[in-house]
């Protein structure tokens, strides 16, 4: 057996659920599947993202979860007009918006979650 047909739960730590719900909910529109005082579960396109109380977050200094878009372009502005703010790294190559754009074509935009969660968007080449 394999887990390769198995639907797939992604875990974000947060010090506070009420603020992280806020901004899953509100800011980034997921849908609440289910909310406990041990998690946040969101519906993710087939999956879920749950979001799990930590006494103390140590933010990786890499992407922990993200979503593949279509239009990065579009998603981003309705993001940014939700209150998104989106990273600018030193060394990538972003334009003005925080959007990279790989050598293949491919196009990345980092944003952080409240606890200072790295969460992407990733638009792949045409």
């Amino acid at each position: 057996m394999t887990l390769a047909h198995s639907t797939i739960t992604g875990f974000i730590p947060t010090t506070d659920l009420d603020r992280a719900h806020l901004f899953f909910s509100e800011m980034l529109g997921l849908t609440l599947l289910e909310k406990t005082e041990y998690a946040l579960e969101y519906a993710v396109k087939g999956a879920k993202l749950r979001v799990v109380p930590v006494a103390a977050n140590v933010s990786a200094d890499h992407t922990v979860f993200g979503w593949e878009v279509t239009d990065i372009e579009s998603v981003m502005a309705g993001l940014i007009n939700s209150g998104v703010r989106f990273e600018i790294y030193q060394g990538m190559p972003q334009d003005e918006r925080g959007v990279c754009t790989f050598p293949g074509g491919g196009r990345v935009a980092w944003f952080k979650d409240p606890d200072g969660n790295t969460l992407s968007l990733t638009q792949s080449a045409r």
